[in-house]
Formats: C-alpha cells, structure tokens, sequence
C-alpha cells in the first residue's frame, strides 16, 4: 500500500547558499506527528509527501528539488508561483478562511480574484498529483488550503481511496454562510469527494453537517452521507501527540540544565507559561490582561510569580499581525512597568520560536500553562505541557473554546473572553494541593498516552480502507453488463414474466411539487414497450392517489396499484380494494398534521383514501430535521392503540392502515399470474416490503446505493430507464 500525504508545505526547507540549492528537512506540527506514526510501522508502508516547497523556483532548480526530494526524503514539490501564492495563501487561506473559520468575521475579506486563486492552486494540486498517482494509491489530504482538491480528484479518479482531515474548527452554519453562496456550496461539495472527512472534534462534525443539510439539501444518518451514488463518512478523530518524545525529552541532560539555568535567573518564583503563535485567534492579550488583573487582585503574589511569555513570530507582514504585535509589546511594557521591582520582572516575553528541546523544559517546569485560545481546532500545546509534566505537578489552564477541552476536562477550563475567570483560574493553579495536581494530572497522561499521534492516524486510516471496502461492498450489487445480459437472458426464456416498477424515484426523479412528476414522451415509450412484450405483465405499484395514476398512464396498457397497495387495477379490469380499511382515524391525525405544517412553512398535507402523507421537501431542511423528529414521536405515541402505521419515506411522513403495502398487494398479484420470473424495481422504504416479500429467486433491484433487500442496485432512474429499454429490446 502507498500512502500520499497532502499539505500545503512540503516538510522540507529549501534554499540558496553558495549559489547550490539546499534542502533540511524541517520539523514541527503535522510532520511530526506523521513522523512518529510512519516510525511506529517499521518502514512497512510506502509514502510520498506532495507539497509547496517554500517559494518559486525556476525550471531547472524545480526538476532538482523533484529528484533530489524524492529520492531522499519521498517528497514531491507542487510549484506556486509567487503572484498567485500571494492571493491564495495571504488572501483567500488567510484572510477569508482562516478569519471566518475562527469566527472572526470582521477580519473576513471576500475578494473574488483570492477565489480565483484558491480554486487555481487546488487545481495545480490536482493536476500534480496526477502525474504520480498509480493504482492502490491512498490519499490523505490535510487542512483548509485544498478543500476543494478531494472533490477535483474524485471527477477524475473515481475509484480513488481518498482521506480529508481539517486542523481548524469547522464552523456553525450562521458564521459558514458568510461565505458567498457560490463558494460556500463548492467548498462543501469539495470535501465530499472524500470518502471520509475528518474533525477534531465532534461539534465540528455536527457542525460541517448541519452545513451540508442546510446549503446542499443532503440529509445524514450517522455520519453517513450519499452523494454522487458514493457513501461518504464524517467522523471525529482527536489528534493526539507523540507522547513518549516529551515525556523522554523532559527527562533528558539538557532540560534538566535548561531548567537550572532558568531558576538562576527567575529564583523561587511560580512560573506561569504562554507560548502560542502571533495570531488574533490565540487570545495572547487577553490572558495578558488577565495576568494584570491578577496582580491587581492578588497583591501578595507580585514578586512571587512572573510569567514567561514566547509568542512565535507568524504572518509578520500582514497588516493585522503587526498591530496584533504592536498591542502585545505595549502590554508587556505596560505590566512590567506598572509592577516590576529591582529583583523581579512580571513578564519574560521572547518574540522567537524556541527549538522543541529548549521549549520541553519550561513544560516541565512551570507551575500553570495559560492556553486561552477565542477558537482552536485542537491546540496540541495543551497536550504537550501534559505529556511533559514527569513529576505531574502543574495544572493546564484551557479555554473551552480549544478543540482540546473536549478531551482535557480535568484541566481548569476558562472563557477566554472573560479575563476575570481567566485571572481567578490562574489563582486557583498556583494554589492547588501538590495531591490534587497529581491526580488530575496521572488522568490526563493515561489519556493522552492511549490516544497518541499514533493512534489517531492509525485510526483515520483504518477507518479509510474500511470505508472504501464498504462502498465497494455496496457497488457489488451495481448491476454490472455482464449481470444484465443475464438477467436480459433469464426474462427472455420466461414464458410468464411480472414486472413491478415503482414510480417517483424510480422512473422519475423526485419533484419539488408532486404533481410536476408528469411523465414525459421518452418515459410514455418505454412503458408502451414493455406493455407489448410477449407473455409479460407490468404493473406500476405506487404510492399516488388512483385518479392521478390513471390520468398519467392513460393509453399505456398497465395494471396499476395505488396508495402503496390499497388499490389494485389489472388490464382490463376495474378498480378493486385490496384491503377494507376504516378511515375514521383521519380526522384525529389531520389536526395534528395540519400545526405541524403551520410550524414549518413550505410543508403540507396529502390526502389519499387510506392514508396521510405530510411533505416537506419544499421546507427550510434544519428546521425540519427538528420537526419531523417531534411529529415522528407524537404519531407514534399517539397511534400505539391505533391500526395504523406511521412510516418515513423520502421528504415524507406517511400515516396508513396497517396491514396495507405493496408487499400485501405485490403477493396477491403473484397468486394471480404465478409468474416464472419476477422483476421489482424500487427506491424506498415502501418497496423493501415488496423486495422481502417476493420469493428468493425474483430479480429485485433498488435505485440508489444503501442498505437494502434488494439483490442488486442501479443508481438513479436514467439507468432504470436504460435498463429497461435494454430488457424490452431484448424481449
């Protein structure tokens, strides 16, 4: 098996010294991570690493980094020119994605040129990866740059095993509908080219789903989307850390001699740690204020406890970034200013990234790590501080707004936006019982410890061949030519053949109106063929009212079932009732569906002879999630001593006579003919009952992929419809 990891950066440093091109491996956030899970499988997997090597290069340094690249670290650099990494990477990642993701939508710019360009890079991606896809490839794509390169990959590899993992939160449908509608509406539609998309956290799930419902119409069950006749996974995957690697680098010579060196020069005092990147997302100055408050509440702490703050310097040409720095740096002077003393300095603030060997030691320790982020999609520093705690004492302060919380919850948990909490927090860390840390402190390792960098991508990628095998599971039952010669065959040498075809779903597509799924000339046709093939009788077995039926499928010589099987027509005959069912149940469901229909505008009331039909395919799709779940439960509650059933189609809620189905009906008919061949065509609930209740050897098929009775599948009624000219050419 060959893995091909995605990302925006290559995990290579390129430069120009001597006038040679030079080439580090770098280090640091995802690398490492995969790092460590490649380690833990012994060189037994085969990787490639695709990504922007740093900046542009020209021809000939392009075609050396691609073979030196490869052949010593298996990466393979995407070339972006530097105009057009201007506008995707400064411009649409960082100021529209990252912003809105962030929910911070007034730092959000919607410049349609940065679109452009972001649409653009995905596709050079795309186009990359082409050149050294083979087949058994996986792919495993990460990150906000290429939400659109799953869905790019899919239109052109649609066998292709492909994996999606975002690091950022996902946000809630009011913020990710900022977004203009165009773009909003492709990003979601980009992610489901995967087979399983990836969150840290399950809000984010919840979140990226309830998207889907709402913009793209898709219902989910479990997780599960159909889109595109594919069955897509969502799922949770909390990142973990490579746990072992601090936990041994917090136990190494240096750090115990960084950390020597560190009390020298700050004495007995409790440390309080920050360490973040500069951004507006990390709350860096808000828990500066919080630290202010702190000393101004608790005086008796001035000159015994003094933060160490290292902000990592990121994004420094950006406008908003040198503000955000400039804001820090005042702060700083201001606090240190307003209470340093000759032996004692509030704030030790480094504007640098510290090397992970150097950073380890100030985990270790500190007495209390202040990691306030507004939002974070996991936010491993709080992970690492754990992991590096050897003698378990010190205590994680953590917002709640962090993707980490999730897991985390024996750390002291803070609104970040609330500076007075965050001060009280820091408080109650510097304050806690050595036992109490301890034992806070030994869950959260074992935690961390089991859930590893590891496990995590461990876990995604099982979950992606699983996935893969279960849609390739269900595409076994798509019905292959060599299938359909032979079930062509098999018709052909019957001397008495029954063909049920269901009707919306099947040999129309659904319509937002009922009564504009008017079938057209082509459909006409096709049914008229049928009706004339030798010793074969075709019935269309359908939930719609007699008189609509009829009025469709005059001068085509059918029989006809109606309302699911309360209502049989043979050719040439009359109408008969399968079932006498009373109907004095009507007008105690109607009230109940008539204020559900006021509750949710666009939905309303069907009535047929033995049964109610409340749709809601024209309604607001989240609202109704709600509703129907609410209906669904007082119908039932409320007809337990009824004999009637209340079932859920597609759109639908449908209240009948129990003991009336198309499988009742479907049965009868078959008594009549007793056919040597049977043929069911069906999309939904109502035809499983027909599929389970015909004998083993009918030739059922459902339309759509899912879970069903049926032996086979096709995917939508163009192919029903091809099918079934074939069978009536082949007749």
């Amino acid at each position: 098996m060959r893995i091909i990891f995605v990302s925006n950066r290559l995990p290579l440093n390129v430069s120009h010294e001597n006038g040679k091109i030079q080439m580090k491996q770098s280090a640091g956030g995802l690398v490492t991570g995969l790092s460590a899970y490649l380690e833990s499988t012994k060189g037994s997997l085969d990787t490639i690493w695709v990504g922007w090597p740093g900046k542009e290069l020209d021809r000939e340094s392009l075609e050396f980094v691609k073979k030196e690249a490869m052949e010593k670290y298996n990466g393979y650099p995407v070339q972006i020119p530097d105009a057009l990494n201007e506008k995707f990477y400064y411009g649409f990642c960082n100021k529209t994605i990252w912003p809105l993701f962030h929910y911070f939508p007034t730092f959000t710019e919607y410049e349609p040129s940065a679109w452009d360009a972001y649409v653009e890079v995905n596709q050079l991606f795309c186009d990359a990866l082409a050149d050294i896809i083979q087949p058994g490839d996986k792919i495993w794509i990460h990150d906000y740059h290429f939400l659109l390169l799953p869905g790019m990959l899919r239109e052109k590899y649609p066998e292709l095993e492909i994996g999606f993992f975002l690091h950022i939160p996902f946000p809630t449908y009011e913020v990710f509908r900022l977004l203009p509608g165009k773009w909003r509406k492709r990003l979601l539609e980009g992610l489901l080219g995967a087979d399983l998309i990836g969150f840290h956290s399950h809000d984010y799930t919840q979140y990226y789903l309830r998207c889907v419902l709402r913009i793209l119409g898709l219902e989910t069950n479990l997780g599960e989307i159909i889109y595109q006749n594919r069955l897509i996974k969502v799922d949770t995957f909390p990142m973990g850390i490579d746990y072992d690697k601090f936990a041994r680098l917090a136990c190494s010579e240096k750090a115990d001699r960084i950390m020597s060196e560190t009390r020298k020069s700050i004495g007995d005092n409790k440390i309080i740690l920050s360490v973040d990147r500069l951004d507006y997302s990390k709350g860096v100055y808000a828990r500066l204020e919080a630290f202010e408050k702190f000393l101004e509440k608790y005086p008796k702490w001035q000159g015994k406890a003094s933060m160490i703050m290292i902000v990592v310097p990121s994004r420094t040409e950006v406008d908003q970034y040198q503000e955000m720095k400039r804001a820090i740096d005042e702060i700083v002077g201001r606090i240190n200013g307003r209470f340093a003393s000759l032996d004692w300095t509030p704030i030790l603030y480094q504007f640098k990234m510290l090397p992970l060997d150097e950073l380890v030691p100030l985990y270790r320790m500190s007495d209390t790590i202040l990691v306030t982020p507004y939002r974070d999609g996991m936010n491993l520093v709080a992970k690492e501080f754990i992991a590096s705690k050897t003698e378990r004492k010190g205590i994680l302060i953590l917002s709640e707004m962090a993707g980490a919380s999730k897991e985390l919850g024996e750390a002291i948990i803070v609104n970040p936006n609330n500076t007075e909490e965050m001060s009280e927090a820091i408080l109650e860390a510097l304050e806690m019982s050595e036992e109490e840390q301890i034992t806070r402190n030994t869950v959260l390792q074992n935690r961390i410890k089991r859930y590893n960098v590891v496990r995590w991508a461990t876990d995604f990628l099982e979950k992606l061949s699983l996935r893969k095998g279960f849609q390739n599971k269900l595409k076994s039952k798509l019905i292959s030519s060599e299938t359909r010669s032979e079930i062509f065959k098999t018709f052909s040498k019957a001397e008495k053949k029954l063909i049920f075809l269901d009707y919306d779903g099947t040999l129309v597509p659904f319509q937002n109106k009922p009564e504009l799924a008017i079938p057209n000339q082509e459909l006409k046709d096709l049914l008229g063929n049928l009706s004339r093939m030798k010793n074969a009788e075709i019935i269309i077995i359908s939930g719609r009212d007699r008189d609509t039926l009829v009025n469709w499928m005059q001068g085509i010589d059918v029989s006809i079932v109606a309302e699911h099987g309360a209502w049989i027509r043979e050719r040439g005959k009359d109408w008969r009732l399968f079932k006498q069912a009373p109907s004095d149940w009507k007008p105690r469901i109607r009230p109940i569906l008539e204020q559900n229909s006021d509750r949710l505008p666009g939905s309303f009331i069907e009535e047929k002879n033995f049964s109610l039909v409340w749709h809601y395919r024209n309604a607001d799709p989240e609202l109704a999630e709600v509703r129907v779940k609410e209906l669904t439960d007082d119908l039932v509650n409320y007809t337990a001593n009824m004999d009637v059933s209340v079932l859920q189609g597609n759109k639908v809620i449908e209240i009948k006579n129990t003991g009336i189905s198309k499988g009742y009906a479907g049965l009868d008919l078959v008594n009549i003919h007793n056919p040597d061949q049977i043929l069911s065509i069906g999309d939904d609930w109502t035809d499983e009952d027909l599929f389970k209740a015909l004998p083993n050897t009918a030739i059922s098929i459902k339309v759509g992929l899912g879970p069903s009775n049926a032996r086979y599948n096709l995917k939508d009624y163009i192919e029903v419809r091809e099918f079934l000219k074939g069978l009536a050419n082949e007749a």
